[in-house]
């Protein structure tokens, strides 16, 4: 039964809603709504130009290598690249879930995708889904008792995110020996310990050849990932367990936390629930105290998705037990219900997320500059979000480190050739580098172009409780004429 050609089938159907569902995201939301994305697409469009951008710190070194030949061709073939690396993500999900015997083993696809921040970055340019689809990977090597095959995919999650180191640590102790006890010093005799750590091997000798430094590693980690103080401040204990919802999904959360508690208690598929509590209780401490530059985001734990859809299905039939002296139609009409609502707030939740709706505004402001018939050349760009830089398609390093400092960022500008063009804005600008339009005119800058929008989503054209409402938006395009 749990492999049967009926299970087959409707694996086979959830696989392709989630497909369309990736679609789905891919066209109708044209940038992502946070600017990690575009940045992590730009370093991997501009690693061909900057080699050691193949193995920096922030570009990663497994998603610029990924990524790096769909982004020569565009940013949504980018994009659809990471859909079909979520769809993967979903099978793999699905053949553990068979593997480990569990029942109703194709639900864990939908409990995938039912995932808010799952389906928010399902067609993003993010670092968390191919972080995902190596673990799941892995996990499922482990569980098939190819130990040392699951330890060699393990230790390439350091390549996509800094999370695995902290699990690779943790399949270290899943690997540990029987007699660890009896004689602490057997670790020492097992080779295969080693495999852990081929991964960051591996990126430490092409960072060698590329760049010839033998500390490139520690000379390019982001000088805002201080182990301690960070522009996000900290925020308490709470900050993050709050986001739960935006994890798991609103309705859902009490069936994912039944399900962890139930194996909790039954001691059982420890690697499902120590991957949950190691990586929430990290990201709760980081964000609780402003560590390593911890923005407390939800899709943090994106990265182990397939654990989480895992825990919610075992919880999801704990529940039907319990629940199974109802009569059938209306346990039908109750899930049935459940899911709809759940794609629907999550739907929500996607088009609440303002920041991506800029991506309309730049693409207008950016067709009016092409249609001038005299546009002057452009030798330099300057931007503050990183999807301009994507339709400008310019080498992202022409950008200058903005400082945050007024004086010295004005300094900066009055330096800047001729040919300068800046793309800015009202919003990220002033917020993120505290430079506004005025800023750039004082530094001798001409504003050649300025147009406000007001950027509503597909569902929510009106704000909720101050979520989702029009954004207010003004591009404007400053050229430096003289040096």
């Amino acid at each position: 039964m749990l492999n049967s050609p009926k299970t087959h089938k409707q694996a086979y159907a959830w696989l392709l809603v989630g497909a369309l569902a990736g679609l789905l995201m891919a066209f109708l939301f044209d940038d992502s709504c946070q600017q990690d994305g575009g940045q992590h697409f730009l370093f991997a469009r501009w690693a061909w130009t900057h080699p050691e951008l193949f193995v920096g710190v922030w570009s990663r070194p497994l998603f610029t290598t990924l990524y790096a030949f769909p982004a020569l061709l565009s940013f949504r073939a980018a994009r659809l690249l990471t859909v079909l690396i979520c769809v993967l993500i979903s099978w793999q999900t699905w053949r553990l879930a068979t593997e480990l015997k569990l029942p109703r083993a194709p639900f864990s696809i939908p409990l995938l995708w039912l995932q808010p921040s799952f389906l928010l970055f399902s067609a993003d340019t993010m670092t968390e889904p191919i972080f995902a689809l190596c673990y799941v990977i892995a996990l499922r090597l482990h569980h098939q008792g190819r130990v040392k095959a699951g330890l060699l995919v393990a230790s390439l999650l350091i390549l996509a995110r800094p999370e695995g180191f902290f699990l690779a640590a943790l399949w270290a102790v899943w690997v540990l020996p029987a007699n660890i006890r009896q004689n602490p010093f057997s670790v020492i005799r097992q080779p295969r310990w080693l495999l852990l750590g081929a991964g960051f091997a591996l990126w430490w000798l092409a960072a060698l050849l590329l760049t010839g430094d033998p500390l490139f590693i520690k000379h390019n980690w982001p000088t805002n990932w201080p182990m301690t103080g960070t522009i996000y401040g900290a925020a308490g204990l709470l900050a993050f367990p709050a986001r739960l919802p935006e994890i798991t999904g609103l309705f859902l959360l009490p069936v994912f936390l039944y399900g962890l508690v139930w194996l909790l208690k039954q001691r059982s598929l420890c690697t499902l629930t120590s991957s949950f509590l190691l990586l929430f209780g990290l990201h709760t401490i980081l964000r609780a105290f402003g560590l390593l530059g911890s923005a407390g985001y939800p899709r943090y734990l994106v990265t182990i998705a397939p654990a989480i859809a895992l825990l919610t299905l075992v919880g999801w039939h704990q529940l039907a037990q319990r629940l199974a002296d109802l009569s059938l139609q209306f346990r039908r009409a109750a899930v049935a219900l459940l899911l709809l609502l759940s794609a629907y707030v999550n739907f929500v939740y996607a088009d609440g997320a303002e920041w991506s709706r800029d991506a309309r505004a730049l693409t207008v402001v950016h067709q009016w500059w092409q249609a001038q018939p005299q546009a002057p050349q452009i030798t330099k760009l300057l931007w503050c979000q990183p999807y301009a830089c994507i339709l400008f398609d310019h080498d992202p390093w022409e950008n200058p480190a903005f400082t945050r400092d007024k004086a010295r960022d004005l300094e900066m500008l009055r330096a800047q050739p001729a040919g300068t063009l800046a793309v800015w804005d009202e919003k990220v600008g002033p917020k993120w580098f505290g430079l506004s339009a005025r800023d750039f005119a004082s530094a001798g800058f001409v504003s050649v172009h300025a147009q406000s929008f007001s950027l509503r989503g597909y569902i929510l054209d009106r704000s909720w409780f101050g979520f989702g409402g029009p954004r207010q938006q003004t591009i404007h395009l400053l050229y430096k004429s003289q040096p």
